[in-house]
């Protein structure tokens, strides 16, 4: 036991050595992309460019929301506590979970568990009203669709966009479009693609696994994060009212220990 090593099949590391999944970190500084390296990281080979230009919108994408999302507010009332920049931008993401960020990875795996119907020889569209019957016999709300802001979210088009410039559109993709026609046809109004849904669908049609989901969202958030902590400890004073304002106490009444 004394004798146990870890296993690591990420990198490779020695005296004036450091090797990223094969590859030499100077050469990599010097010829991949921040996007092409987190590609490398996640997947263990060089992107394509296709999935170089995925990779890097994908992380653009949701590198900022404004102020109001949880992760952004629990970075911020961190740091109006006095915390450090990791302390804050610690509390940020650990803000994020399956009501924000999260979204990513449940419907990526629901896209995962159905688009190889589609393998089959069944249409999109028909696996997508299957996909809706089952949804309300679990009573599961299909994740990565709707938004409290947007009635059309510029992200999702844009992701879109470049995977069909790159011929890059598959079944996930398919099928989160057919699904996107069938909820408004049974719902009777449009509930949209988000970013969260064309993530969900890029990230199925590149092979990665669902369970990266919100490793996805992290990476890119957490730049917005650390500017916002900073913003926030050089514009404003400390221990200032955050979140809603004013609220309204509904809890018991005035009442005495007897």
């Amino acid at each position: 036991m004394a004798n146990e090593k870890w296993k690591t099949g990420i990198t490779d590391i020695g005296p004036n050595k450091i090797r990223v999944k094969g590859y030499d970190i100077a050469d990599v500084m010097e010829n991949l992309t921040y996007a092409e390296t987190v590609f490398l990281l996640l997947k263990g080979e060089l992107p394509s460019k296709a999935e170089a230009d995925l990779m890097n919108a994908i992380l653009v994408s949701s590198v900022d929301h404004g102020a109001s999302p949880p992760s952004v507010l629990g970075t911020r009332t961190v740091v109006s506590g006095g915390n450090s920049l990791n302390a804050a931008v610690a509390g940020g993401v650990l803000m994020i979970g399956d009501w924000h960020g999260g979204a990513i990875e449940q419907s990526a795996k629901i896209m995962q568990q159905w688009a190889g119907k589609l393998d089959d020889g069944e249409a999109a569209e028909k696996v997508a009203a299957d996909l809706t019957v089952w949804l309300k016999e679990q009573k599961i709300r299909m994740p990565g669709f709707g938004h409290r802001l947007h009635t059309a979210d510029p992200r999702t088009a844009k992701l879109f966009a470049i995977a069909e410039r790159h011929g890059y559109s598959g079944k996930h993709i398919k099928l989160c479009l057919a699904l996107e026609k069938v909820l408004e046809e049974k719902l009777g109004r449009k509930l949209p693609i988000n970013v969260d849904g064309a993530i969900a669908a890029v990230i199925s049609d590149m092979g990665f696994d669902w369970q990266l989901g919100k490793g996805f969202f992290i990476i890119s958030r957490v730049p917005g994060l650390i500017a916002h902590a900073y913003e926030e400890r050089n514009r404003e004073r400390p221990m200032r009212k955050l979140g809603p304002m004013p609220f309204e106490y509904d809890g018991p009444a005035e009442r005495k220990i007897k």
